[in-house]
C-alpha cells in the first residue's frame, strides 16, 4: 500500500476526517520537516477528487465535510446559484455571492459548503471539479494590446483573453468560437479563436452561433460517413432474411409530412371479426448500426436529430437516415415489427414482436390521408387499393382515443406553429394544422410503444423506458391555485394528483378563452419526461409502462432498445442482460441530456427567427392574450403563438405584483393571465431574442 492509499484509508475509517494539515502531521507522528511531502500527497488526493479541503483548511471526503456537489448557474451581474446534483437531499438551489465563487464560472461542476448566517440557502465554492466550457461562442473585439471574446452566454460573466499575436488577422466585431486554453487565478480565462462564423449583424451567423454554443455538429467525421456508405451499399441477402417474417405481400403504407425524407415507421391494418390486426413496422436501424461500432458511438454522442427552420442535424448520416434505413415507397426494407390484435374496446388482446421485411406500397402524406377520410373522390381514386384500409385506420384511431380518454390521458392541446424559411430570405409563420391524420400515426405509435415496453418489463430485461413522473406537490398546488384564479374549480389533491384530474380540468375549460393559457401553464406544472432504466409509468399518457420504440433513425433510445429486443428474440437473454445492464443506465442519462440540449437549441433558434419576423412588423397592432405575469411586466401571446413582453414601466400608473393571484394590480386596473388585450409591436431585442409590445387597451376588470 503506497502513501496515498494509506492516508486515504485513514480518512475512510475516520482517523483523519475533518483534520487540518497540522493536525494530520501530529496524528500520524510525521516530523514537521516532512510537511511539504504530506501536503503534496493531500493535494494529489484532492486533485483526484478523492478528498477535499474546505475553506477552513480541513481535509475530508465530501460527506465528512458536508460538501454539496453541483453545477454553477451564473448570472450576468456576477453572482451565481449552485444547482445540487443530489436533488433528494438538496431540493433547492443555493445562492453564491460573487466573492464566494473563487474563480468558478457558469457551467462548472464544483463542490461547495453551506454558509450559515442570515439565510440557510447560501454557499461558497470549495473546489472546482470540472470546467463547464471547453469552447465558447461570442463577439470578438480587439484593441492595441489584446483581443477579447465577449460570450453570447451572458451567465458566463467574463470575457476570454486572446493574445494579440494570435488574433491580429481577425476582424473586429465578428462572431467567433474560442477554445479556452487556461483558467489563470483571478484573471480572465485565456483562449484562442478556432472559428469565425460571420459578421456580428448577419442573421445566419447568429443562427450558427446558437448551434455552436450547444456544441451541435453539422457534419459527420469522414470515417463515420465512410462507414455509413459501406452499410448503405449492402444488399439484402438470403442470410439477412433468415428468421424474418416476410410482409412484402401485405398492404403497408407510410404517412408523413410532404418534406419528410427519413421514414421510420409504416403501418398495416386489417379486420378479423370484431378485432383489428394492427401492424407497426419500424426501420431495423440496428441491422446497419451495430452496438459499439463507429456509427453507434457517433449516434450515442448526438443522441437525437435536431430540427431547425432551415436545416436538420441528423443523428445518423444521410446515407442511412434518408437511404437504406428509410422505409421508402416500393423498396424492400428490413423492419422490427409489432403486430397487435386489438379488440373493439381498444385493448391489445395478443401481440407479437418480430423481425421482418416489408415493401411499402405508398408514401402517403397527412394531407392525402385527411382527404381520403373526408371523402375526397380524386384522392380516394388515386389510392383506391388502400382506401378501405385508411378508413379502417380512422375507425381504430377513434376507438383507441376513446380508450385513452377513459384512462385519463392528458391531451395537451397546445397550439403550435411551423416556422418556414423560403428561398433563404423570407420567414413565414404557419399555423400547425392538427389534422385527424396526425392522430392516426400518433395513436398507433403510442400503442406500439406501450406494447413493447410492457413485454420487455414482463421478462425483466435491461431496457430504456420513457418515464414521466407525476407533478410535484408544490407545482400541482401552484397550478391548482392558478386554475382557481381563472374562475375554474379544480377538484384534486396536490399530494395525489392523477392524470384524470388534469384531463377533467382541461375539458371543463374547453370552450373558454382561457383554454390555451391553461394548457400552457398545465404543461409547465408537469415534470419533464425523460429516459430511465427503471419503469415508473408515464403520467401524461396515463400509461403504466411506456418506451420510445418507433423512431430509431432520429432517437438513440429507440435504436438501443431495438438491439436489446432483437437479442432477446434470438434467445440470448443471459448474454443480453450481461451486455446491456450497465449500458442502459448510461444511455438513459446521456439521451435525456441530449434531448434537453436539442430542445433548448431548437427553442433558441425559433426565438431568433420569430424576433427577425417581428422586426419587420414594428408599428403593427394585434389582438393578444396575457400569457404570463411577472414582477417586471407582462407577456402577451399573439394568435400565431409569438410571445412579446410588455414592461411594467410602460403601463400608465403604479402597479404591484400579486403572485398569489397571477396578476399585477394598480389603483384602477389589474391585469391577469388569460385576459384578451390589444397590443402594438414597438421594438425587438436581438440580444434577448425578444419582442416588445405596448398595451393599447386598458380595459378595467373586476378584482377577483
Amino acid at each position: 500500500m503506497n502513501a496515498k492509499e494509506s492516508i486515504l484509508e485513514k480518512f475512510h475509517d475516520g482517523t483523519l476526517a475533518c483534520k487540518t494539515l497540522a493536525e494530520i502531521l501530529k496524528i500520524l507522528q510525521i516530523p514537521y520537516r516532512e510537511k511539504q511531502r504530506l501536503s503534496a500527497v493531500l493535494s494529489a488526493l484532492c486533485k483526484d477528487g478523492k478528498l477535499y479541503q474546505n475553506n477552513g483548511g480541513r481535509y475530508g471526503t465530501s460527506e465528512q465535510l458536508g460538501l454539496i456537489k453541483g453545477t454553477i448557474c451564473g448570472n450576468e451581474r456576477g453572482f451565481a446559484f449552485l444547482v445540487p446534483e443530489d436533488r433528494e437531499a438538496y431540493p433547492h438551489d443555493f445562492f453564491l455571492p460573487k466573492k464566494s465563487l473563487f474563480g468558478a464560472l457558469h457551467g462548472d461542476v464544483v463542490v461547495a459548503e453551506r454558509v450559515y448566517g442570515e439565510s440557510d440557502d447560501e454557499a461558497k465554492v470549495v473546489q472546482i471539479v470540472e470546467r463547464g466550457y471547453k469552447t465558447i461562442v461570442g463577439t470578438f473585439r480587439r484593441d492595441r494590446r489584446a483581443g477579447y471574446l465577449y460570450p453570447d452566454e451572458k451567465r458566463f460573466s467574463t470575457e476570454i483573453y486572446i493574445p494579440l499575436s494570435d488574433c491580429s488577422h481577425i476582424r473586429n466585431g465578428v462572431k467567433a468560437v474560442a477554445k479556452i486554453t487556461s483558467y489563470p487565478d483571478r484573471k480572465s480565462p485565456g483562449g484562442e479563436i478556432i472559428e469565425v462564423l460571420g459578421e456580428e449583424d448577419d442573421f445566419f451567423a447568429e443562427e450558427l452561433s446558437i448551434i455552436r454554443s450547444y456544441e451541435l455538429k453539422e457534419e459527420f467525421p469522414a470515417h463515420v460517413e465512410k462507414e455509413a456508405k459501406r452499410q448503405a451499399d449492402r444488399k439484402i441477402t438470403e442470410a439477412d432474411l433468415q428468421n424474418r417474417r416476410d410482409f412484402r405481400s401485405w398492404k403497408i403504407v407510410t404517412i408523413d409530412g410532404e418534406d419528410t425524407r427519413d421514414i421510420d415507421d409504416a403501418i398495416s391494418l386489417q379486420k378479423d371479426g370484431d378485432c383489428y390486426l394492427l401492424g407497426v413496422h419500424i426501420a431495423d436501424v440496428g441491422h446497419y448500426v451495430e452496438y459499439r461500432s463507429t456509427l453507434d458511438e457517433e449516434a450515442l454522442e448526438r443522441g437525437t436529430s435536431v430540427y431547425f427552420p432551415d436545416r436538420v442535424l441528423p443523428m445518423l448520416p444521410r446515407a442511412l437516415s434518408n437511404g437504406i434505413c428509410s422505409l421508402n415507397e416500393n423498396e424492400e426494407r428490413l423492419t422490427l415489427s409489432c403486430l397487435m390484435r386489438v379488440d373493439k374496446k381498444g385493448n391489445v388482446k395478443e401481440y407479437e414482436i418480430v423481425e421482418g421485411i416489408i415493401r411499402s406500397a405508398h408514401k402517403l402524406t397527412y394531407t392525402e390521408v385527411e382527404k381520403i377520410i373526408n371523402g375526397d373522390q380524386q384522392t380516394s381514386e388515386q389510392y383506391a387499393d388502400v382506401r378501405e384500409m385508411i378508413l379502417l385506420f380512422a375507425e381504430l384511431t377513434r376507438i383507441l382515443q376513446s380508450m385513452r380518454d377513459k384512462k385519463g390521458s392528458v391531451s395537451l392541446d397546445v397550439k403550435e406553429t411551423k416556422i418556414v424559411l423560403e428561398n433563404q430570405e423570407e420567414i413565414r409563420i404557419l399555423d400547425y394544422d392538427r389534422m385527424f391524420s396526425y392522430k392516426i400515426i400518433e395513436t398507433f405509435m403510442v400503442l406500439a410503444n406501450e406494447t413493447v415496453a410492457t413485454f420487455m418489463q414482463s421478462i425483466e430485461a435491461p431496457f430504456i423506458y420513457r418515464i414521466h413522473e407525476k407533478p410535484s406537490e408544490e407545482k400541482a398546488s401552484t397550478f391548482r391555485a392558478f386554475a382557481q384564479s381563472l374562475g375554474l374549480t379544480p377538484r384534486f389533491s396536490a399530494q395525489e394528483v392523477k392524470p384524470y384530474d388534469y384531463q377533467k380540468l382541461l375539458k371543463s375549460a374547453e370552450n373558454s378563452p382561457v383554454y390555451s393559457v391553461l394548457n400552457r401553464v398545465m404543461l409547465r406544472s408537469m415534470q419533464k419526461a425523460r429516459y430511465a432504466p427503471e419503469n415508473v409509468g408515464h403520467f401524461g399518457l396515463a400509461s403504466d409502462c411506456y418506451c420510445h420504440f418507433t423512431s430509431p433513425i432520429r432517437r438513440y433510445p429507440d435504436l438501443c432498445i431495438h438491439r436489446i429486443i432483437k437479442d432477446v428474440l434470438r434467445g440470448d437473454y443471459a448474454e443480453t442482460t450481461k451486455k446491456y445492464t450497465e449500458f442502459v443506465d448510461f444511455a438513459s442519462k446521456r439521451s435525456s441530456e441530449r434531448e434537453r440540449r436539442a430542445n433548448d437549441a431548437e427553442r433558441d433558434v425559433d426565438d431568433l427567427y420569430t424576433t427577425m419576423y417581428m422586426s419587420e412588423r414594428i408599428g403593427e397592432e394585434y389582438d393578444a392574450v396575457i400569457s404570463g405575469v411577472t414582477s417586471f411586466g407582462l407577456f402577451a401571446e399573439l394568435p400565431n403563438t409569438i410571445e412579446g413582453f410588455i414592461p411594467l414601466e410602460s403601463l400608465y400608473g403604479e402597479y404591484y405584483y400579486d403572485a398569489d393571484h397571477f396578476r399585477i394590480v394598480g389603483r384602477e386596473r389589474s391585469y391577469s393571465i388569460g385576459e384578451s388585450v390589444r397590443v402594438k409591436v414597438v421594438d425587438v431585442d436581438f440580444y434577448r431574442r425578444r419582442t416588445e409590445f405596448r398595451l393599447l387597451d386598458h380595459r378595467i376588470i373586476a378584482y377577483k
